[in-house]
């Protein structure tokens, strides 16, 4: 699942008319280089949520990836509730289009080395755990981090525990029964359209010990501001 609904409030003007994940990079939009990695890893098949300016994305990719092997669907919030889930909110929406276990990552995310591993999904789904995670080294932007990580497991760290925390990069493996009970409130489909964020599930799940995580390395940023935009595209360029 690729998360597509945000409003990009901080970077505007651009996202005024363009949604967030549309936005280039190297001449291939945040969407398209991951569904190209997907792709090229032997997904073929993603759903995308949409929200804001949501009529753009199946307009622009329908087109991008004509007479290619993906298979895509969309889960479009703005237009069933007019307003935008969150992430739990929305994964839980297009749950009933989704498999038992399955990628997440995030639009607004630029990671052009990340390799979608299947043998990596296939020891997840063989395992007890209902989420890994890929943390990064916190960016400027965020120097508290969000979860603690040792020997492959994610931590719920308390806001006092001196231990070093890491930034979730907002790519996943997770399996479906994280949005059940008692991890998860909101019925599958989320006939009514709550919005709710996915970090208290993924704490949930910590607490349970359910949880693994691993360190990224490679290029990573989150487009989040124009500035960051600017500093993924000389990434490219070098």
């Amino acid at each position: 699942m690729l998360l597509a609904a945000g409003r990009g409030e901080r970077m505007r003007p651009l996202t005024d008319h363009t949604p967030k994940p549309l936005l280039t990079v190297g001449g291939r939009t945040l969407l398209d280089w991951h569904l190209a990695a997907l792709l090229r890893d032997g997904v073929t098949q993603a759903v995308v949520n949409t929200a804001w300016l949501g009529e753009q994305i199946p307009a622009h990719l329908e087109g991008a990836w004509a007479g290619s092997a993906l298979q895509l669907r969309y889960s479009h919030e703005r237009q069933d509730f007019g307003h935008a889930l969150e992430t739990a909110g929305g994964i839980a929406r297009a749950l009933p289009q989704l498999p038992p276990v399955f990628w997440l990552v995030a639009g607004d995310a630029f990671a052009p080395d990340f390799v979608f591993d299947a043998a990596v999904h296939a020891t997840f789904a063989a395992s007890d755990d209902l989420a890994h995670l890929w943390l990064v080294p916190n960016p400027e932007h965020h120097p508290q981090g969000d979860f603690g990580l040792e020997q492959g497991r994610a931590l719920n760290l308390p806001t006092e525990h001196p231990g070093p925390r890491y930034t979730y990069s907002t790519i996943a493996l997770l399996k479906a029964e994280l949005f059940g009970l008692p991890w998860c409130p909101i019925p599958a489909g989320n006939p009514q359209g709550e919005a709710a964020p996915l970090a208290p599930l993924l704490r949930r799940a910590m607490d349970a010990g359910r949880v693994g995580a691993s360190l990224y390395t490679g290029r990573w940023i989150d487009v989040g501001t124009p500035e960051r935009l600017a500093a993924a595209q000389t990434t490219i360029e070098k």
